[in-house]
């Protein structure tokens, strides 16, 4: 039976201590500008130390115009490297794999949102062709400069509405040229950007994709075999399947009375890992993670809870991360910053009122 000490070897060759992944964390810290700030650097180099064997950074912005968060670590300009090149190194000098997650707000952006289509709803306007190849190319550049920087690979976030996600919409992606119509057409921009990181990094750079199955307008079996097709393309390494719990049920009526979660373990996946997020929050639901066939658990809550939950749940097969609410100086002593702690506030329940 694997276990969650287990070691693990993307087929980059990156090599994993253990089975923890730290899950891609929102949480406001960097400069306005997006350079990496000192409390961003003590939060992930923390859960580095803490144990994890891939520590990865929040979702990084590709390009200005897609910044989707105030205080967004930055991957879009020359200037972030010198900070950047600080972080991998204090990730890498744990033991642990740095995987920089690469995002573009798209409809969701704080300035000037896109959409492969008009959204009035959320106020974003559709792309045009050379806006479409300028964020593909936006990524590539992006993902050149975690390499540069030292980061061992990158993550494409294809998840939650963001842009690549907008595009794997059926109801957001109502386009009728090549990047709209058909399941394979609204999936050319994350296969071109794959390519293209593929062919920009050196043998042994490890990509990733996060994919979520549902809300967004998203049809399960299309993002299925989204996912069947990654795995057979022999471009990437892991996917990162975001399901807001792993052991819920689909939404969609004809795929319920199994977990959404088997929809992707028993994909053939070949020499692609494949790893699942969704209240995680004890050593037991994450070894449960991998004996319902997924490699890898991905830590959020629990993570932001204990710095060292990777250290903790692997040690006791009995660990439950701190029941919620929590005090802010708990979270200030797991390396939360002010802004992060005020961030976490919009999570119903999880940090105490003030007195």
């Amino acid at each position: 039976m694997t276990k969650l000490t287990d070691t693990l070897t993307f087929r980059s060759g990156a090599a994993l201590k253990n089975r923890f992944v730290l899950a891609s964390l929102t949480n406001l810290q960097s400069a306005p500008d997006g350079v990496l700030s000192d409390e961003e650097y003590r939060w992930l180099t923390m859960r580095a130390e803490g144990g994890f064997g891939v520590t990865m950074t929040c979702a990084a912005s590709v390009q200005v115009e897609g910044v989707g968060f105030p205080g967004q670590l930055g991957f879009h300009d020359e200037r972030h490297v010198p900070g950047l090149t600080r972080l991998a190194d204090g990730i890498k000098r744990h033991g642990s794999v740095a995987i920089a997650q690469l995002h573009h707000g798209g409809l969701r952006s704080l300035t000037n949102p896109k959409a492969p289509s008009d959204d009035e709803k959320l106020k974003a306007k559709a792309m045009t062709l050379d806006e479409i190849q300028h964020s593909r190319d936006c990524f590539i550049a992006a993902a050149q400069r975690a390499e540069r920087a030292g980061f061992d690979g990158v993550e494409l976030h294809g998840a939650h509405g963001y842009l690549i996600c907008s595009f794997l919409s059926p109801e957001l992606n109502r386009r009728d040229d090549a990047y709209g119509g058909d399941p394979e057409k609204r999936a050319r921009l994350m296969f071109e950007i794959i390519d293209g990181v593929r062919a920009a990094t050196k043998p042994g750079f490890t990509v990733g994709v996060r994919l979520s199955p549902e809300r967004w307008g998203l049809v399960l079996q299309e993002i299925r075999d989204v996912a069947q097709k990654l795995m057979h393309g022999g471009k990437i390494d892991f996917i990162d399947m975001s399901l807001w719990d792993v052991t819920k049920e689909p939404e969609e009526a004809a795929f319920k009375g199994r977990t959404l979660a088997s929809y992707f373990a028993d994909l053939d996946r070949g020499d692609v890992r494949l790893g699942a997020a969704g209240k995680i929050m004890s050593a037991a639901d994450a070894q449960a993670v991998i004996d319902a066939g997924y490699d890898f658990p991905i830590i959020g809550r629990a993570a932001i809870l204990h710095h060292d939950f990777a250290k903790r749940a692997g040690a006791d097969p009995n660990f439950t991360a701190i029941a919620t609410p929590v005090s802010e100086a708990h979270l200030a002593n797991e390396g939360l910053s002010p802004k992060f702690v005020k961030y976490m506030r919009n999570w119903q329940g999880f940090v105490e009122d003030a007195a």
